[in-house]
């Protein structure tokens, strides 16, 4: 099958798609940088260290021509915990064919052998960051999840019980500590957290407090990308605030925080003080095991004390749609569209929105979905 593991070659004279070797990983780095960051001082292994690391080769995909790579991509498995559960995540990036193949079919197969590669992992889904949806909705993704971007514009403190510091040299330890507090966070290691502090254009500022502990930190800018965005931070509201209004006096410029929709009383307190939000979708997102997922919501939905949920994922034939059917007790409602499948547990909606439930439905699903999912920017690809 094409895009799958093990396919032929494409034709007669591509190879792939596939993981590249050991002695074509070099290449591979080589161009991506010249394809996506020419004129850089760095190469894209810098920028994104985690994700196009040697270690990570095999979860890359390659076609190529003569021994030249024409096209990649790479999916990332990102373990993430949530209140909801650990669900494995691949996120896609690195997606680039070079000019002079384009319009040939290449970045399907490429993206379709990731998928492939990502369900081989038991990934329970996949999301990517692009703006060619269209393009993207052919491979059943979809706009989904919830974002918020706030902008700060102006201070948003008046506290002086922190001392702040503005390097990246900082113990990844502490920066860890601080991360591993969030409700919604991938699982990383020290090493992780060391190369990522190590990538090119980030600024990273911290907040301690008056024993020398650090209470917050927060990331602008990340190579070439988020460059006044704050996409990474932690700590306490109170020492975050006064980590963000530090930072937008020492930058002398307006910065914006993304945030997830489920940092509620971070989002309130800003809006408090007259900062402007604007919401929309995380990423691009493609369920690749409904099981796994409703399983995980079923879970949930019994520690809340509904034992009666339903969403279930029904074949009714070989050419018959997939069936998918929600609600709760003799309540059901039914859908044969992905998309609607996907905004229900992803979001950014509550389901009561999205469907006229009747009472005790809505209550049910809205207690428990859309499931709190946030990506961080520096697990970004």
């Amino acid at each position: 099958m094409e895009g799958s593991e093990g396919s032929q070659p494409v034709g007669l004279k591509f190879e792939g798609p596939r993981a590249p070797s050991e002695n074509e990983w070099p290449l591979v780095i080589n161009f991506l940088t010249k394809s996506l960051r020419p004129g850089n001082k760095w190469s894209m292994l810098d920028e994104y260290p985690t994700s196009l690391a040697r270690s990570q080769a095999h979860n890359m995909r390659v076609i190529i021509e003569d021994g030249n790579v024409i096209a990649h991509a790479v999916f990332k498995p990102i373990i993430l915990k949530t209140p909801m559960g650990v669900f494995k995540v691949a996120a896609i990036g690195s997606v680039v064919t070079a000019d002079d193949y384009r319009n040939q079919g290449h970045s399907t197969r490429i993206i379709e052998s990731c998928l492939h590669a990502a369900r081989q992992a038991d990934c329970d889904f996949a999301i990517l960051w692009t703006d060619l949806f269209d393009f993207y909705r052919r491979l059943g993704f979809e706009l989904a999840g919830g974002e918020v971007s706030i902008a700060i514009d102006r201070d948003v403190s008046t506290s002086t019980a922190f001392t702040f510091n503005d390097s990246n040299r900082v113990a990844a330890d502490a920066i860890l500590r601080v991360f591993n507090q969030h409700s919604v966070a991938s699982h990383r290691t020290l090493e992780d957290v060391r190369a990522m502090l190590a990538i090119p254009n980030t600024r990273v500022s911290t907040a301690w407090d008056q024993t020398g502990k650090l209470v917050a930190y927060a990331v602008e800018g990340k190579g070439a990308d988020l460059d006044g965005y704050i996409h990474e931070w932690g700590g306490s509201n109170e020492a975050l605030l006064s980590l963000l209004t530090h930072m937008r006096k020492l930058q002398k410029r307006d910065l914006r925080l993304m945030a997830p929709a489920h940092a509620q009383n971070l989002i309130a307190t800003l809006k408090a003080t007259g900062c402007a939000e604007h919401r929309g979708y995380l990423g691009m997102i493609k369920i690749l095991k409904t099981d796994s997922i409703f399983a995980k919501v079923h879970r949930f939905a019994k520690s809340q004390g509904i034992n009666d949920l339903i969403l279930t994922e029904s074949f009714t034939g070989d050419r018959a749609p997939v069936k998918f059917e929600f609600g709760r007790g003799s309540s059901r409602y039914s859908t044969d569209s992905e998309t609607d499948l996907l905004r229900l547990v992803f979001g950014p909606e509550k389901p009561s929105t999205q469907h006229k439930f009747d009472g005790p439905t809505a209550d049910a699903l809205d207690k428990v979905l859309p499931l709190r999912l946030w990506i961080w920017g520096w697990d970004s690809v």
